[in-house]
């Protein structure tokens, strides 16, 4: 079931609080892995006239779209949530599998799963779950790491942003006290406490731009311009990589790092806004901005489109869009261009390729946001991000900053020479170097705000310039260290047991796969058929459950990415071959070339769909009474003793190893505190 199913924000609420009494986790992201803020570092930064705790966030992805994805996020560390692009077009249909993580990073998914007003919902509620959090006195986090800023993102065109159901989204966003209101109304009982809280009702009031790749530079400054005036709103525009032009692009895509494969169409040059085009819509629509008292910037960048040259996608897709290491250099070398350009007039935001090795230099650049995806798609998922916030304090600790700013005044070394180059003298340069003096800090030595501007614009240009060098020599975005894909063993997967090495919870962006406890042991294999004094039992080899820990999938958030596949180490996929749970009957009778299993629950008694090849069962249990029906069968019996307690009618042979896996496999997923399963039936 490929399609995307929004959850009650009182079964999010209920797993949430849950799973951290019982497992010091929430949505699988344990303690240990979450990031509060660290009171010996301030990592806060402005974005748009905003206080943000951190410039890290999700990009506009798989990270950024339904509601656990944005809580999941916050307890990453992420204080900038650019949330996924959405667009009037809202009913595609995405090629599946989407997500290729082998190697570097490919997609051919770009916009939006939800319908728009779930969309709004979505951000809405995970804005308030994350509110919860805070309010709940549980996960206590760094006063200057608090502040977060939500960053919509919309396209592709300016006929569908003038749309009334874009324009309806873009309002809601700006003011979505209404479902705020509703989703207030949702809040448990349990949970009463915190309906009244302070929710936010202006969510944004920033946006940034996509576009379609090949969308005409008129049209682009058009939209902006729209967003401007008639909106006010500040605005980011998202560029295409492809601003390099192809000599350039393809020099440091074959000839610098290797990648030799990867060709990007001709097309999409020709179509593409060119350099002089971009600087021209930027001049303009900042001079836009400023007279309006609004922010415009620029992003850095979209992904890259090339050929589809790999058998991982459908054969139907003819281009892919590129990713990860090799778009990190191409992208920095706009941001190096760009700068040269501007200087630091426009604010950047960057999202290419960003790790734990390379977020640090990013934040030396005075970037923000900076936004990741597809390093949050590998092994450990969301938890990676603890890796970046370490390697940050290590290297402000180098240098002795405490503070962004006076980190990016020493990462480079380049404070001396941007007073130069601002021909910055006496008094005044007396007092910057001061700021850099072991204990200094540029807001106790320069006072002059105006001065202090100054200064670290000039920094932050000749800080990407030092890293624009550096990272284009750097082999580590070169093929050679980007070649090898995740291992596997060979072997296969079946519906239960398998190595239970669980990687495939983390690297789902929408944490549709769960964990749970099964008793090791026999499943029995029998088989009745009826006869002229009742049923005549026969059994079989009976199935061995040879360890407790289970892996199964929750279809409601599943969008069948393939990303578990990509590492998990046996073949076959998690997502489509272990026990797939649907959130609603509705949806296991519409997907019935699914299978998979729906459970409901009536106080001591479970109501439980399942589906094995095709073929359909119901079952419901109570105590030592059950019922078990099929296609030309309706059975009652006692599950602890079938064989000798059938009664019913049968036109065959009934297999009863499927009624004793629906009922063993539901009652343990039942059981657990850490799934939506669980969670919807105690809501």
């Amino acid at each position: 079931m490929a399609e995307l199913r929004p959850y009650p924000i009182g079964a999010l609420l209920t797993r949430m609080f849950r799973e951290l009494d019982e497992h010091d986790a929430i949505f699988h992201l344990p303690r240990r892995k979450l990031f509060t803020g660290d009171e010996h570092h301030d990592t806060s930064v402005v974005f748009q006239g905003h206080v943000a705790g951190s410039p890290l966030g999700p990009a506009a992805g798989p990270q950024s779209q339904m509601a656990q994805n944005i809580v999941l996020s916050w307890l990453a560390g992420c204080r900038i949530f650019e949330l996924k692009t959405v667009q009037i077009l809202d009913e595609l249909r995405i090629p599946r599998p989407c997500i290729d993580m082998q190697t570097i990073g490919y997609n051919v998914e770009w916009s939006q799963e939800l319908k728009l007003e779930e969309s709004l919902e979505e951000y809405v509620k995970g804005a308030m779950l994350v509110r919860i959090l805070e309010a709940s006195g549980r996960l206590p986090v760094s006063p200057s790491f608090a502040p977060l800023v939500y960053d919509m993102s919309v396209g592709y065109d300016l006929k569908g942003i003038r749309s009334e159901r874009v324009q309806a989204f873009i309002h809601g966003m700006m003011d979505c006290s209404e479902v705020v209101d509703r989703l207030r109304a949702q809040i448990p009982d349990e949970f009463a406490e915190y309906r009244d809280l302070d929710f936010q009702t202006k969510l944004s009031d920033t946006l940034t731009l996509s576009t379609f790749h090949g969308c005409p530079p008129h049209e682009i400054e058009g939209i902006i311009d729209f967003l401007l005036r008639e909106l006010h709103l500040h605005c980011i525009v998202k560029l295409n990589p492809t601003l390099l032009g192809p000599q350039r692009l393809r020099e440091l895509l074959h000839d610098t790092m290797g990648y030799t494969e990867q060709h990007v169409p001709d097309t999409a040059f020709a179509n593409d806004t060119k350099w002089d085009q971009a600087v021209g819509f930027c001049e303009r629509l900042g001079a836009t901005a400023e007279g309006l008292g609004l922010h415009f910037g620029a992003k850095f960048s979209n992904t890259l489109i090339v050929h589809n040259h790999r058998d991982f996608f459908p054969a139907s897709e003819k281009e892919m869009y590129l990713s990860g290491a090799p778009l990190h250099v191409l992208a920095m070398s706009l941001v190096g261009r760009f700068r040269q350009t501007f200087g630091d007039r426009f604010p950047v935001s960057f999202s290419a390729g960003i790790n734990a090795r390379n977020f640090s230099d990013a934040v030396a650049l005075g970037l923000a946001p900076i936004t990741v995806c597809s390093d949050l798609l590998q092994p450990g998922g969301y938890g990676r991000t603890g890796a970046y916030y370490k390697e940050l304090a290590r290297r402000m600790d180098e240098v002795g900053a405490a503070t962004v700013d006076d980190y990016l005044l020493r990462a480079y070394g380049n404070a001396e020479a941007a007073l130069d180059a601002e021909g910055i003298e006496g008094g005044a340069r007396q007092a910057c170097l001061e700021a850099l003096e072991a204990g200094g800090t540029l807001d106790e030595a320069v006072p002059d705000r105006g001065l202090a501007r100054r200064w670290l614009s000039r920094v932050k240009v000749l800080n990407t310039e030092t890293y624009v060098q550096r990272v284009t020599a750097d082999p580590r975005y070169r093929l050679a260290a980007n070649a090898k894909p995740p291992k596997k063993v060979g072997s296969s997967l079946v519906l239960l047991d398998c190595l239970s090495c669980d990687k495939c919870l983390p690297v789902c962006p929408n944490d549709a796969n769960f964990t749970f406890v099964l008793p090791q042991g026999q499943v029995p294999v029998l088989k009745l058929r009826p006869g002229a004094a009742g049923f005549v039992a026969e059994a079989g080899e009976p199935l061995t459950v040879a360890k407790k820990h289970q892996i199964a999938n929750f279809a409601d958030f599943c969008n069948e990415c393939g990303n578990c596949d990509v590492f998990c180490p046996e073949d076959g996929g998690p997502y489509l071959i272990k026990p797939r749970f649907f959130g609603s009957r509705r949806d296991w009778e519409a997907f019935a070339d699914h299978d998979g299993f729906y459970v409901e629950r009536s106080g001591p008694a479970r109501t439980v769909l399942g589906r094995f090849g095709g073929q359909a069962f119901e079952a419901r249990i109570d105590g030592a009474r059950a019922s078990f029906v099929g296609a030309g069968f309706a059975l009652e019996l006692d599950p602890v003793d079938p064989a000798g307690s059938v009664t019913g009618k049968a036109e065959g042979e009934v297999d009863l190893t499927y009624f004793h896996l629906m009922d063993m496999i539901s009652a343990a997923v039942l059981e657990a505190a850490d799934n939506y399963v669980s969670a919807a039936a105690r809501a």
